[in-house]
């Protein structure tokens, strides 16, 4: 069994063909998904396909890309949602985005830290976005006492040092297609060094397919690949760590 920590099955990529994708990641072992709400458009599809499907849960939250857009009514929004919606997991995504940089980075940090004091008051575990922007997005998981919140640092790409910062708070790392890339050294690194139990497996579809599929539309399905990327790079067996990283995901999201 797989467990899909990090998924955009309610994309437009998948509206011809979602039915068949999502069978696809039962015949491939992915038992359940976590789909990503990140803004006003997409927060209700994400919510409606966690309702309809039963192997499907929601986190919902504002991404960094729209915190210029963010006002106070949005946030009471996502929290009175995550407070109706029973397969509501996490707070998501959330964080910074540098790279991008399509809001100003104060807005980006103030909308970020008013989420983490969402997530505090709901209990419930965060879903990072970090682009160029780890050692703020450090300073404010670390100012913020998030430690105690907990969470994942989704599509993690950073290096080892960077990771042990993410894993002194608390976090787990979230580890993706690009471990199958050629570029994907550093990413490797991590994964042979971090304890097992901090791993979680995440496909970020439609983004980021795993190689063989690279350049493709991902889909949950492909998740294996991730998986034996990780399995080769430990010397384990891939059913060990589809076991280890399924429970750690039922865990940290506190899934049935």
């Amino acid at each position: 069994m797989f467990v899909d920590t990090h998924a955009h099955v309610n994309d437009a990529q998948f509206d011809a063909d979602r039915d068949a994708v999502l069978a696809r990641a039962r015949e491939a072992g992915v038992t359940r998904i976590v789909t990503i709400g990140y803004n006003r458009a997409t927060i209700p599809s994400a919510l409606a396909l966690a309702d309809r499907h039963e192997a499907l849960y929601a986190a919902i939250g504002w991404h960094p890309h729209d915190a210029a857009a963010c006002a106070e009514e949005d946030l009471a929004w996502v929290e009175r949602l995550a407070r109706e919606h029973g397969k509501v997991v996490a707070i998501g995504e959330i964080g910074l985005d540098y790279y991008r940089d399509w809001a100003p980075r104060d807005a980006q940090r103030a909308v970020f830290r008013q989420q983490l004091a969402l997530a505090r008051r709901l209990g419930l575990p965060v879903i990072l976005h970090c682009r160029d922007a780890y050692a703020d997005v450090l300073e404010v998981l670390r100012d913020e006492g998030a430690g105690e919140i907990g969470g994942v640092m989704h599509c993690f790409t950073a290096d080892w040092e960077t990771a042990k910062a993410f894993l002194d708070l608390g976090f787990y790392l979230g580890i993706g297609g690009v471990v199958t890339f050629k570029t994907g050294a550093a990413v490797r690194e991590v994964v042979q060094k971090a304890p097992l139990d901090r791993l979680l497996l995440e496909t970020d579809c439609p983004y980021l397919a795993p190689v063989p599929h690279r350049g493709k539309r991902n889909e949950p399905a492909y998740l294996r690949h991730t998986a034996e990327v990780v399995a080769e790079v430990r010397g384990m067996a891939v059913e060990d760590v589809a076991a280890a990283t399924t429970e750690n995901a039922m865990r940290l999201f506190r899934l049935p």
